[in-house]
């Protein structure tokens, strides 16, 4: 009886000491394993054993923004796939679609967003953002009226920034390679 009494102790110190796979965490494993990401896409996970934040590399290879290496954080909550992860540009750069803080301005990453979309669906229209910005739902709105006004002094300002140059007295941070 004694000995029952003992194997069942070590088995709940045992169950306690592995911490439960969460829903939010089988499915974000679901999607990487899923995943086809293109030559422009690298993801880094500082920490291999948590899933749920990972950084994205995007490299366009045309476009204006073809020169830059652009990162993104992703930050997933325990409500995923109810809830959209949280995406941030970590470098400040000009663009239309994403602010000088780094918020994102992306439909499926707010109001469109779904359980059925994937971090697929988020990382294509992420990266769709550097082949055509958005100028009809901005989040840098100087950005997006230089876009709608004249395109190519647009993108000459987008490769001043890319440089790290100043862009209407704003210093943006060099993202060429």
């Amino acid at each position: 009886m004694i000995k029952i009494w003992s194997l069942k102790k070590d088995e709940e110190s045992a169950r306690k000491r592995k911490p439960k796979t969460s829903p939010a965490q089988l499915r974000v494993q679901k999607d990487l394993t899923e995943l086809e990401l293109p030559s422009t896409m690298k993801t880094n996970f500082p920490d291999p054993a948590d899933v749920l934040n990972f950084t994205l590399t995007i490299e366009p290879d045309e476009g204006m923004y073809k020169a830059g290496a652009f990162n993104f954080s992703f930050a997933i909550n325990n409500n995923y796939p109810h809830d959209p992860p949280k995406v941030k540009c970590l470098q400040k750069i000009y663009h239309p679609n994403v602010d000088l803080e780094g918020n994102v301005c992306l439909n499926i990453l707010r109001e469109d967003w779904k359980p059925v979309l994937n971090l697929n669906s988020v990382m294509v229209g992420l990266q769709y953002l550097f082949l055509e910005p958005n100028a009809d739902d901005p989040l840098n709105k100087e950005a997006a009226e230089d876009l709608r006004r004249d395109r190519a002094a647009f993108t000459r300002n987008v490769k001043t920034s890319l440089a790290g140059g100043s862009v209407k007295n704003i210093s943006y941070d060099r993202v060429t390679k």
